[in-house]
């Protein structure tokens, strides 16, 4: 999870997933990120990681625990981030559920969402894969293509929508984000 210049480390919830980020500190310290980790006993998986602007929402549920929160909290709170939990019970990860449009509205399918309440601006989407949407600009969305009355919702609402077949990796419950890692800015 990257904040700023800050690359924090996850310590996912599932063991088996653990070996997942070695190197990854040496990879992002190259490109000069300064580095911190989440240490036992927190568990953090950046699929429950939803940023926007100085807010990041933190699913807590099956995969991060409330000590994962609080480091991540410790960690960017002297960067200006707000760190809020959000209830995670009827999906995996927060971002199986949610994800934000470029000008901060919350999105999701709202049979999955625990508390659509958490966030201040939420827009229902009409398909489950709609909810899924990774920021490639200030207007353009990369989505899902089995989602099409959401894209339909996102073009009217002004952006530009990239849509990708990823049928095989749906099938999996997979979803664009899982596939991406953004890394915004470069720090200098």
């Amino acid at each position: 999870m990257v904040y700023g210049d800050l690359a924090v480390i996850s310590r996912p919830g599932a063991v088996e997933r653990r070996p997942e980020t070695a190197g990854t500190e040496q990879t992002l310290a190259r490109l000069g990120y300064r580095i911190a980790r989440i240490e036992e006993p927190g568990n953090l998986d950046g699929g429950d990681v939803l940023k926007h602007d100085g807010t990041v929402w933190v699913g807590l549920g099956g995969r991060t625990n409330q000590s994962g929160l609080e480091q991540l909290a410790d960690l960017l709170g002297p960067l200006g981030a707000e760190v809020i939990g959000v209830p995670v019970k009827k999906v995996l990860h927060l971002k199986s559920a949610v994800t934000a449009l470029p000008d901060g509205t919350v999105i999701g399918f709202e049979p999955l969402v625990d508390d659509v309440a958490a966030w201040e601006r939420f827009q229902p989407v009409p398909e489950e894969p709609g909810s899924h949407v990774v920021l490639l600009g200030d207007d353009t969305v990369l989505m899902s293509a089995a989602a099409p009355r959401s894209r339909a919702l996102f073009e009217e609402r002004g952006l530009r929508v990239v849509a990708v077949d990823i049928g095989e990796f749906e099938k999996l419950e997979g979803c664009v984000t899982c596939l991406s890692v953004r890394l915004r800015h470069a720090p200098a």
